[in-house]
């Protein structure tokens, strides 16, 4: 993958009033009534005092064991952590990468001096040697009211382009820390929305998104997620279909979905998806029921999807997703890495 030059431009909002801190985006729309969406100003990104990226990206490499996954750790389960005590306390324990959600106490993509706290997260990944996913998962981001709205489904066009733009500055804030792919999803339609027009919505939208991430050179990680339109595997590939394919049109398998709702066993879900993934996340879960679960709490026999992921030649990262987590996060990611750990070296393979 290529990564465009550090000083590509962002998209960043104006800054508040001194004294002020960041307000969410439907906040800013209701501040300023003269437009529909929030003020931005084009900010280019330099660091004079940071080598350039052909430099600084070789100290994230890491030397791998041979044969394991590359396990990641979400920030969405580091919630009362500063992101910097939380990556330094994630690369301690041994992950080799994060999975960042952007959110309001990590890296607040509607920040004020959102290019300075870009690059000193930058710094942090270098000196720490995590490898990186961006995610745009936040509950509360776009609209302190309502969970996870507005989406690319929404009835009103205001409230898609708020989810357009922060996908965008998605994309620009993974490109300026070479993450390896953008995660999203479809979310939700409004009541009463017809199903085409929903499924229109969503085409369109992810049609923007692409060309944002083709001209970024950084791939898109879509996950299908329960109760979203887009909740499953064949909902995935029916929208990649009707995108046509685009190579930055990639999958985020997550394993306890499969073990959810598929229709497949886990391990075959991974032989589905392997010609497109670009990230996956790991937890337990039990059959029917969407509740992300520590290790072993689940009914998920892990050591024949670990195998199964190194048989599809994945080489990405493998990011433990327990966002209900914070209030244990150290201990529960300690726990995570050792279960996975011992669950790779496992050679037993019984089918799940």
């Amino acid at each position: 993958m290529t990564t465009p030059p550090r000083t590509q431009a962002l998209t960043t909002p104006a800054a508040p009033p001194s004294g002020a801190e960041a307000l969410s985006p439907l906040a800013q729309s209701s501040r300023n009534r003269t437009s529909t969406r929030p003020r931005t100003e084009a900010l280019v990104v330099r660091d004079r005092a940071t080598p350039p990226r052909a430099e600084t990206r070789s100290t994230r490499t890491r030397t791998p064991t041979p044969g394991t996954p590359r396990f990641a750790y979400g920030t969405n389960g580091f919630g009362d952590h500063r992101l910097p005590d939380a990556l330094r306390v994630l690369a301690d324990l041994g992950y080799e990468g994060v999975s960042l959600t952007l959110d309001h106490q990590h890296l607040d993509p509607y920040a004020d001096h959102l290019p300075r706290r870009i690059a000193d997260v930058r710094r942090v990944l270098d000196v720490t040697g995590l490898a990186l996913v961006v995610e745009t998962g936040a509950r509360y981001l776009l609209d302190p009211w309502r969970k996870h709205r507005p989406t690319l489904l929404s009835a009103e066009a205001d409230g898609r382009a708020m989810r357009l733009d922060l996908l965008r500055r998605a994309i620009g804030i993974g490109a300026e820390l070479g993450a390896e792919a953008v995660h999203f999803w479809s979310g939700t339609a409004d009541p009463g929305t017809r199903p085409e027009d929903a499924w229109a919505r969503l085409v369109d939208g992810c049609a923007e998104t692409v060309a944002h991430a083709d001209a970024a050179g950084i791939d898109l990680a879509f996950e299908p997620e329960p109760g979203m339109l887009v909740a499953d595997l064949a909902g995935y590939r029916r929208l990649d279909d009707a995108l046509g394919r685009p190579d930055r049109f990639r999958l985020t398998l997550d394993i306890g979905h499969c073990r959810c709702l598929e229709p497949h066993s886990v391990t075959r879900c991974v032989e589905l998806a392997a010609d497109r993934l670009a990230h996956v996340q790991i937890e337990d879960m039990r059959r029917g029921v969407h509740e992300h679960l520590p290790f072993g709490e689940g009914d998920i026999h892990f050591p024949p999807v670990l195998a199964a992921l190194g048989t599809a030649g994945y080489r990405g990262l493998v990011s433990v997703e327990l966002p209900r987590h914070s209030h244990a996060a150290t201990a529960t990611a300690r726990h995570s890495i050792e279960f996975l750990r011992s669950a790779a070296l496992l050679k037993e393979v019984v089918p799940v």
